[in-house]
């Protein structure tokens, strides 16, 4: 009786484990996913978003690209070693010519980047950036430029029609 017992408690604890984890794997493919949209930019991101788009009419202005979308690897070199370096960072944002090709990458900068990791982060950011070539710009959130400062900062790189 105790043995029987015991082999239903065990069939009971596998049970409830079994119930456990395919709540936590998400069950089945074709059930309710566990995501919710948001905004992909904070509201000082969309401000200066907006602010860039008047300020440069004519340009391409994305927001949020990973910056593997961005850099290529000369041949010759271990293509994962390399992009491991850059994984999981994205350039605030990217304003491009009307053929795509990149001009600059504007960083929008709040108290955050003053941690240690976020000032590795940058580092690292600004060196794959301009080993490629490309002028980055950083901006504080909490001194915003107006439209005329970001004309006058994009000014060596493009011809804006003013």
């Amino acid at each position: 009786m105790k043995f029987i017992l015991l082999l239903l408690l065990i069939a009971a604890v596998l049970m409830f484990i079994s119930i456990l984890k395919a709540k936590t794997q998400g069950a089945a493919e074709d059930g309710v996913w566990p995501f919710y949209a948001k905004n992909p930019l904070t509201t000082a991101e969309q401000q200066l978003y907006f602010r860039l788009l008047q300020a440069m009419p004519g340009y391409i202005v994305l927001a949020q690209v990973p910056l593997s979308c961005l850099l290529g690897l000369k041949k010759g070199n271990n293509d994962r070693s390399w992009f491991n370096r850059i994984n999981r960072m994205s350039a605030d944002f990217v304003v491009c010519n009307k053929d795509s090709s990149i001009v600059a990458v504007i960083e929008l900068e709040d108290a955050t980047h003053q941690r240690p990791d976020h000032l590795l982060n940058d580092a690292k950011k600004d060196k794959a950036l301009s080993s490629a070539g490309i002028r980055v710009i950083r901006w504080q959130a909490k001194a915003m430029p107006d439209e005329a400062e970001i004309r006058a900062a994009l000014r060596p790189v493009i011809t804006i029609d003013a």
